[in-house]
């Protein structure tokens, strides 16, 4: 991270982000006992306005996450949206920003659990660009399984969960990849390291399953009501075979971090004619209008940030 937050909200207040510090005995930070969450803000440059992305959608999300770690922060879905906008209204930032929501087992000692612990709560915001590169990922897949939801639950971002992902995206880097597919115990395809999939064959899209140890992703929830209602396409929630990909017409990842990312090479092998296909092309466009406020129908799923 190039840029540090200049504040963060924790315990109870916004403070500068150097004063948000816990100690090395922190339960969350020895067992992976915390949750997360991840919403990006978009600026819009004609209306001199950051929006912030479907806020209390990820922000219901997050509280699952929570429930799953038997943590109760006391708080609302609207009362974190508002949180986060004094936060994002602090920083003042005039440019596209990531926003890190963070519950967390606060008490400091030895002994693994969930229960009879105090949770906390931090959020920061930073400046963020791409996650992935623009113009195609080639991608592998991994050697690692994804977690299954009777190990550690995929739906909730539980922090100790992404272990997992670390293993899965070190392994492609240190191969040449850009990324991985992971597949789940079944053998099937569930996500990318930290991004959700979809694929188009023959004209169908198809993406896995939320029952496929994949994330209850906030922008593949939107992408499938775009590529229904607007874009006018069949997509399928279904189990995907490893060389169903292979074939495919055109593939891609999404999810807040990655946004809508394509993928050309699959295992050295092209996705189509290996180039950005016309189709994530007109996706990735439509998504960006929406995101940054300029599509009415989804103007709601935009919360601005600074008063007008």
């Amino acid at each position: 991270m190039d840029v540090l937050p200049k504040f963060a909200y924790f315990n109870g207040r916004i403070v500068p982000y150097a004063e948000a510090k816990v100690g090395v005995l922190t339960m969350a930070l020895n067992y992976g006992t915390a949750c997360f969450g991840g919403l990006r803000g978009y600026w819009n440059e004609a209306e001199e306005q950051l929006f912030v992305f479907r806020p209390l959608d990820h922000f219901k999300r997050f509280l699952n996450s929570a429930k799953i770690l038997q943590m109760d922060l006391g708080l609302s879905a609207a009362q974190l949206v508002d949180i986060t906008l004094e936060v994002l209204r602090a920083e003042g930032q005039r440019q596209d920003v990531y926003i890190r929501p963070l519950a967390y087992q606060a008490d400091e000692g030895i002994g693994v659990r969930l229960h009879d612990v105090h949770s906390a709560l931090s959020i920061v915001a930073i400046p963020f660009g791409l996650y992935m590169t623009d113009c195609g990922a080639h991608v592998t897949f991994s050697s690692w399984r994804r977690v299954d939801d009777n190990a550690i639950p995929p739906r909730g971002k539980i922090s100790g969960a992404y272990v997992n992902s670390a293993f899965i995206k070190t392994d492609a880097h240190h191969g040449g990849y850009d990324e991985a597919l992971v597949l789940n115990q079944d053998g099937h395809i569930s996500e990318g390291s930290a991004a959700n999939f979809f694929m188009l064959r023959d004209g169908v899209i198809s993406t896995p399953s939320v029952t496929d140890n994949s994330l209850e992703g906030i922008t593949r929830r939107s992408l499938l009501r775009l590529l229904r209602e607007d874009l006018g396409m069949s997509v399928v929630e279904r189990p995907i075979d490893r060389s169903e990909v292979y074939v495919a017409d055109e593939a891609w990842f999404c999810g807040t971090g990655v946004q809508v990312s394509p993928i050309i090479k699959v295992d050295h092998r092209p996705i189509g004619t290996g180039e950005c296909g016309p189709f994530v092309s007109k996706l990735r466009e439509l998504f960006f209008d929406v995101v940054r406020g300029k599509v009415a129908k989804y103007r709601e799923w935009c919360v601005p940030v600074y008063a007008k």
